[in-house]
């Protein structure tokens, strides 16, 4: 069977510390709900003063191909908006620490650095792109698990790229029906590597309406569609309207720091804060140390609906894949905290926090459905998930059964 070298855990903080409109054409895809595959909702909630449960498990480790879609043209920056003059987390926003432009993630990693623009241009504005996006719901046989999309995967420069693909999606999630004006996690940044023209995989916090038709998302994604290319994990952010798919990046999205932007290269290995905050009319991004931008509410009242608070929260690793049943792609940093020898090299997410939300309660589908004896029993040995209660878990896999050969 297959083994990897375990990730070096690295601290994660302290629970103390507390326009660009897109109008590009979007390839449309043809989406499919399917019951069949792994999908697992997550959600954590606590109030922003409070502090880990007495006793409660703490997680302290963290350790050029032309691009077949469609670029959406870039905007201004925001200059009169002004976002909460403390981070999520608490803390007044700093500039984040950032390597040379055009740096990879080993090499940001090696210098002891967030992030890096993946540009040379010097550019801050973001470009949005259109590619095969999961959404969880509120149930399993309510998420997307499986599509047909005319965005063709990562192909040889050789290989004829048209037609139509089919993409499964595979999901380890945490949930929680809770109405919060934000959420914030520490989430192992990874660099997790793709099976052979298979899409992503990436790790979020979603934030969502309570029938999961109005989502913002944030976190990190390994998506050489999206990011010119590059296997290295990049920031992104991502929304729906109206249960439908928009672009990463972009599509209404409003830069605001003028260090770091969606789609900007991160170091892999650690731990780092992600948070979504409503304020003034908007969705505010933070990470790290800095507010990044938003979404604007006015994108959802455009479409007739209001958008002010959460009805629901998922935290998750997702990956989007060929054949869900025969795929070598990892997801986290592919340790499986199911695997008593991986559990402690695992990814995870730690320190969550809500904003005026309830304490937090997470649940877990996937395990219900192992209680039951179901089919999830079994895929839990490919990509499983471990709760670390009251405000983390750890999550990941590399697809195969501990008693499976690797055959990638």
């Amino acid at each position: 069977m297959r083994r990897r070298e375990p990730v070096p855990e690295v601290a994660s903080p302290p629970t103390s510390d507390p326009p660009i409109n897109e109008d590009g054409h979007v390839l449309k895809s043809r989406r499919g709900l399917l019951a069949a595959g792994l999908a697992v909702a997550v959600v954590g909630a606590i109030g922003v003063a409070s502090t880990l449960n007495a006793g409660a498990e703490q997680i302290t480790g963290a350790p050029d191909q032309t691009v077949p879609v469609a670029d959406s043209p870039t905007g201004a920056i925001a200059d009169t908006a002004t976002p909460p003059a403390l981070l999520p987390w608490g803390e007044r926003p700093t500039r984040i620490r950032k390597g040379r432009a055009g740096a990879d993630s080993k090499t940001l990693r090696a210098a002891g650095v967030a992030a890096a623009s993946a540009d040379t241009t010097g550019s801050i504005l973001p470009r949005g792109r259109y590619a095969p996006k999961g959404r969880t719901a509120e149930t399993e046989s309510e998420s997307l698990l499986n599509e047909k999309t005319d965005v063709p995967p990562p192909l040889p420069p050789s290989a004829k790229a048209d037609g139509e693909y089919n993409v499964d999606y595979i999901y380890s999630t945490a949930r929680q029906d809770a109405v919060t004006d934000g959420v914030y996690s520490t989430l192992t940044v990874a660099k997790p590597t793709l099976g052979e023209k298979d899409y992503h995989s990436l790790a979020e916090i979603a934030l969502q309406s309570a029938d999961s038709d109005q989502v913002v998302e944030v976190g990190w994604t390994v998506d050489p569609l999206t990011n010119k290319g590059s296997y290295d994990p990049h920031f992104f952010v991502y929304h729906w309207v109206n249960g439908e798919e928009t672009c990463y990046n972009g599509c209404g999205w409003v830069q605001f720091s003028k260090n770091l932007k969606p789609g900007d290269t991160l170091a892999y290995g650690a731990a780092k804060k992600f948070g979504i905050q409503y304020s003034n009319g908007s969705w505010w991004v933070a990470f790290d140390s800095e507010w990044i931008g938003y979404f604007p509410e006015s994108l959802w009242n455009e479409k007739g609906t209001s958008f002010s608070q959460s009805g629901l929260i998922q935290l998750f690793g997702e990956i989007a894949v060929l054949d869900k049943d025969n795929t070598c792609t990892l997801m986290g940093n592919g340790n499986n905290p199911v695997d008593e020898k991986e559990t402690s090299a695992s990814a995870f997410f730690t320190t969550t926090s809500y904003i005026n939300g309830p304490a937090l309660s997470f649940t877990y589908p996937a395990l219900e459905e192992e209680a039951k004896g179901g089919k999830t029993a079994k895929e839990l040995g490919k990509y499983g998930i471990k709760p670390a209660p009251p405000r983390s878990f750890r999550y990941g896999g590399d697809g195969k059964l501990p008693d499976e050969d690797a055959v990638c």
